[in-house]
Order: C-alpha cells, then sequence, then structure tokens
C-alpha cells in the first residue's frame, strides 16, 4: 500500500505512535473508514472499473481496500441523473446497508468499487450528494457530509471524494444504542465530564456539572461516584447533539433521537472497585472510556482499571480532561506516559491522538473495526477545549455488532439479566437489567430465579421503559426497566435472572473454570475463598479443588473447581470469570458446570 494514502486518508494533524502507526496493525487504507479487507473478487474474475472522463490512471493513484459486499459501508463513483430503474436499485441497496449497520451506513463518494480512489469534478460531486438526499428521503434517512478531501494526483481538474453519513430517522422507539462504561481514578473529572456533554452547560471549575449524575447525599458532600449512574446522550439523524440542554427530560431526548449513547458512569475509588466491577460485567457495555487527569496522569486505580476493562475484552479509549489547568508540556508527559503504558507487552495498543474532527472520524471507524487502536482525547470541561471532537467520535462510531447477530439474539428464548431492584410508588416492584437473548413485550409470562432452594417464581410483566421512557418491544441487547406489579421484592436479589418458561435453566452450586491467577501475595490453594464476578453473578465462592497442581501462583494457569456459598446461581459455559479477593486478581471462563439436579433434585417452579 502507498505511502500517499496514509498522508491522504491519514489523519490530518493527528498522529499514531509507534514505529509504524496504524499501519502496524491496521490496513492503512482504512484510515478513511471502510471495512476491513475482503475478498471482493467473486470467481476469480476481475471487477470492471468504470473510468471518468479525463481521467487516466497512474502508477501513484491512491486506493481503498476493495468494497465488501457486507457491512454498512458502499462505494459510489458517481449519482448523477439515475434512471427511475437504478434510482430504485439504489434505494433498495441503501436499506440493505443501513440494515447491516443498524440504521447507520456510510457511503464513499468518488471511488471505485475496487477501491480506487478516482474524485469527481465539483458539479458531478453536488449532483451526486443531491441524488443521495434523494434517496436518503425514500427510505427515511438522512445524510451528514462526515469530510470531503481533494484527490491530488496528476489531473488538469481539481476532485474530490467525500465521505457520506446516512442514518434512520427514529421510529418507534427503535434508535442505536451504544453502551460506553466510563473509568478513571478518582477526582480525575468523569462525573463532571458526563455532566458537561448530556447538560450542554460547561463547568464552573468546582464540579457545578455533576451534582445532577449524583444518586446519594454522601457524593454530592464528597464528591465522589459511589453507585452506578446513567445518563444519555443523543445524536439525530442529521448527527447533530440531543441532550437536555434542548430538551426537558429523557423521553424527549429519546424521541428526537436516532442513536443514542447511554454513559454508565462507574466509581473511581478503590473502595468501591466491587461496584465498579459489577458495572463492567453485567451491564455489557459496547465500549469503555478511560478519563486520565492531565495533571496528575496515571494514578490510583487507572491502571487496575485499564487491566479490568482488557481482560474483559472492552474496547477502550482515553480522554485525558483538566487540560485547562496544565501547560502544554505537562499534558503531553502525560500523553507520552499513556502512550508507554498502552505500548507495553501486555497491552500491545496503538495509541492514537486525536487533534481535529478528520482525527475524530477516522478515530471512531478505526477503533471499530481493529481493537489495538486506541484514540486518545485531550479535553477540558471548564473551557470546552475538544470537547466537539469527543462528540463527533460519539456520532460516528458504528455499533461493534451487526444486524445478522442481533436477528440471532433474538430468535433464541427470553433471557433478562437482573441488576438493579426496585419499589416505585403506585407502580410496584421494578427491575432494571439487561435482555441478553430473545424479545419481552408486556404481559409476558416469565419465571425468575433461582431462589436459595433452586427454585423458579412465575411473574407477568407490567411495562417496560428504556432511558426513562415508555417502550412497547425489548430486543436482545437492549437495556431497560421491567414493571412486575405487585410481586414480592424479597423474593428477588440482584444476580437473578428473568427466563422463558420453555427454557431449562441450568442451576449450579459449584462450577469449574480454567483461570489465569493476576496477581497473588502468597500461593492461591483449596479452601480460599475469593469474590467470584460472572455476568450479573457476584458471589463469594470457595475453591474447592486445584486440577492437577497443589497450589497456584501469580501467572499460573489452571482448571480450578468453585462452590458458592450462599445460593445457587444461573451460568453458562464459557461465560467470563473475574475473580478477587484483597490484593488476589484472576480471571478466566467457565468451562463445565456441575448442575443441581444432580444432587438436589431438578429445579421447580413455584
Amino acid at each position: 500500500m502507498d505511502a500517499r494514502v496514509s498522508e491522504l486518508f491519514g489523519s490530518g494533524n493527528g498522529h499514531c505512535s509507534g514505529s509504524q502507526g496504524v499501519a502496524s496493525n491496521v490496513n492503512p487504507g482504512n484510515g478513511y473508514g471502510v471495512a476491513p479487507k475482503k475478498a471482493c473478487v467473486k470467481n476469480n474474475k476481475k471487477p470492471k472499473t468504470r473510468f471518468a472522463r479525463n481521467f487516466k490512471p497512474s502508477n501513484n493513484t491512491p486506493y481503498l481496500p476493495p468494497e465488501a459486499e457486507e457491512g454498512n459501508i458502499e462505494y459510489k463513483l458517481k449519482l448523477v441523473n439515475p434512471t427511475q430503474y437504478r434510482f430504485e436499485h439504489l434505494a433498495t441497496q441503501m436499506k440493505w446497508r443501513l440494515q447491516e449497520g443498524r440504521g447507520e451506513a456510510v457511503y464513499q463518494i468518488g471511488v471505485e468499487d475496487n477501491g480506487m480512489l478516482v474524485g469527481l469534478s465539483e458539479e458531478d460531486m453536488r449532483t451526486s450528494l443531491k441524488t443521495l438526499h434523494m434517496l436518503a428521503e425514500k427510505v427515511g434517512a438522512d445524510i451528514a457530509v462526515l469530510r470531503e478531501r481533494e484527490v491530488d494526483y496528476d489531473s488538469d481538474v481539481p476532485r474530490k471524494i467525500a465521505e457520506v453519513l446516512i442514518r434512520k430517522v427514529p421510529d418507534d422507539q427503535q434508535f442505536l444504542d451504544l453502551r460506553v462504561a466510563v473509568l478513571g481514578n478518582v477526582d480525575s473529572g468523569k462525573s463532571t465530564m458526563l455532566g458537561v456533554l448530556t447538560q450542554g452547560e460547561l463547568d464552573n471549575g468546582r464540579g457545578r456539572a455533576r451534582l445532577n449524575l449524583f444518586r446519594h447525599l454522601h457524593e454530592i458532600q464528597t464528591g465522589r461516584t459511589s453507585s452506578i449512574s446513567f445518563e444519555i446522550l443523543g445524536f439525530n439523524s442529521k448527527g447533530e447533539v440531543v441532550n437536555y440542554s434542548e430538551s426537558r427530560t429523557a423521553e424527549e431526548i429519546c424521541e428526537s433521537a436516532s442513536k443514542m449513547i447511554t454513559f454508565i458512569d462507574l466509581a473511581g475509588h478503590h473502595k468501591y472497585l466491587k461496584t465498579t466491577i459489577f458495572g463492567l460485567t453485567s451491564y455489557c457495555p459496547d465500549f469503555a472510556m478511560l478519563v486520565v487527569s492531565a495533571n496528575t496522569g496515571i494514578a490510583g486505580t487507572t491502571r487496575e482499571h485499564l487491566g479490568l476493562a482488557m481482560a474483559l475484552k472492552v474496547p477502550i479509549f482515553i480522554v485525558i480532561s483538566k487540560v485547562d489547568l496544565c501547560t502544554r508540556a505537562t499534558v503531553e508527559r502525560t500523553v507520552r506516559q499513556l502512550e508507554r503504558v498502552l505500548k507495553q507487552p501486555g497491552c500491545n495498543k496503538v495509541p492514537m491522538v486525536v487533534s481535529n474532527t478528520d482525527d475524530a472520524v477516522t478515530a471512531a471507524q478505526q477503533f471499530a473495526q481493529s481493537p489495538n487502536i486506541t484514540p486518545i482525547f485531550t479535553v477540558s470541561s471548564v473551557s470546552g477545549e475538544s470537547l466537539d471532537l469527543l462528540k463527533v467520535f460519539f456520532n460516528t462510531i458504528p455499533p461493534l455488532s451487526n444486524s445478522k447477530e442481533q436477528e440471532e439474539l433474538m430468535q433464541q428464548l427470553t433471557e433478562f439479566q437482573v441488576d438493579e431492584i426496585y419499589t416505585v410508588p403506585e407502580v410496584g416492584t421494578v427491575v432494571g437489567g439487561t435482555l441478553y437473548s430473545g424479545i419481552c413485550r408486556e404481559g409476558d409470562h416469565l419465571v425468575v430465579g433461582p431462589t436459595d432452594s433452586g427454585q423458579f417464581h412465575k411473574l407477568t410483566i407490567g411495562s417496560i421503559q428504556r432511558n426513562r421512557s415508555a417502550c412497547r418491544v425489548l430486543k436482545a441487547g437492549q437495556a431497560a426497566t421491567l414493571a412486575l406489579g405487585n410481586f414480592d421484592r424479597s423474593l428477588l436479589r440482584k444476580g437473578m435472572v428473568m427466563v422463558s418458561p420453555e427454557m431449562d435453566p441450568t442451576i449450579c452450586w459449584m462450577f469449574e473454570a480454567e483461570i489465569v491467577l493476576l496477581f497473588h501475595a502468597k500461593t492461591f490453594h483449596k479452601g480460599f475463598q475469593v469474590t467470584v464476578h460472572i455476568g450479573n453473578v457476584r458471589q463469594t465462592a470457595t475453591v474447592e479443588a486445584v486440577y492437577g497442581k497443589e497450589e497456584l501462583r501469580t501467572g499460573e494457569k489452571a482448571v480450578v473447581l468453585f462452590k458458592f456459598i450462599k445460593h445457587p446461581e444461573y451460568l453458562k459455559v464459557g461465560a467470563k470469570v473475574l475473580f478477587r479477593e484483597g490484593v488476589t486478581k484472576g480471571i478466566g471462563h467457565v468451562t463445565k458446570l456441575q448442575p443441581i439436579a444432580q444432587y438436589r433434585g431438578n429445579p421447580t417452579f413455584a
């Protein structure tokens, strides 16, 4: 791949650290946001290339990877005066691309199907964008030009290529929802930044912006988050920000937003670590945002939070906050410190500093395609510096899963993980959590459990709310709260599941897991007690056996048999396991379950 491509579509003034930059891990062509390289040539036939008039390909013509048949990225050389038949065909194609991207698609105008950057004249580009706008209107979508570039090879006429974001206008609550877990050390400015992003007002330098996010009086008094709170930032179909500055309620934001970013604000202080781990394991975040204070750098729980996100395979990007407090040299020192940590053998990340809008678009698309890319933003919640770049990043970041994966999950039996339990006046018992699989509707009959004796209780779903606004249907992967009417709250606890009565849930006291001991002061052996996190399950378990070894030391791997000490739990083979006890930490996955039926009769439905 030619170095000219990197110059043309690489990220403006932003830079990728490392001897080879992004090219070491990502196809350089992807700098302009295209799908990963897939063979587009069928039956060994070469794709036909249509060249625009006055265009002669030369040896230094830049290319992108060939267009992929799947995914939400489409290449179009030009869209000038299509016939009615061609127009209908293009509209169908746009519907397919939107479906692939769950309501979002990216069109590259002036690019051949084989990835050649031909470019268009000013007039052709204007006509093509007008046709694209008409196509979007037909399928119920809006367009926003992300960026335009001149293709500067030997040509008399200046030629341009454009990257356009197509997004569906929201209908019936089915907006695209991405969950972002917010991590970082205590006092790094996590809650303040979320307050500024979601309220639309800058901070006064003394934490005024964060007051609306706190849930408890002691949080307001100390300024430290101790519980998990949720904040929403919306984008409409034109890519404009929708937050509380214009909308009074969350319901209004949901109505006008096509894309929703749900921030999961987690605790930074070490004594609330179990809450932070619970937020990362049970709420299934799509991405993690690690906030680092520019004046303190990597301190306290920063490394630990970075390690947790990597252990759970959550893609991570970094925001350096409080840049208004420091000199430029201090900020650059913090950036270099982060780059060193990210490039360590355990991380193997490629840092990418974002300094303009072009970088932000490039970073969003490469970040979603390659887990090794780590965008770094330098922002201030007081002066508002670079906050607009962060918003561009959130607006253009695509979902990790495609529509096909979501449809497969929706066809399975219903399974809802219970993360929060409330009692609401005049409504009754309400549970909050994530629908792991299936579809959930008002009036559905489900069973909830397991209880201490391994039983499941029948219940009926009353009403459903997503982001504080009413919703008729809940689909796999979406988070919501469900009203259960007068169901007895004392029968519920965090870590339970609500499943379809046809499902035969596997309940177990004991399970085997293949683990790696990340850190331990002494040795890890039979009889040791640890707190185990598996999805929304959080419980103390005893080590019943370490197979093949007497004891484990730091860095060693083994299959271990655990036994819960309070009550049985619903688990699945392959689920990620994270355990801790004091300074002891380990990760792994469930390899085998010992169902309760083997030694305590079948689970019953009460």
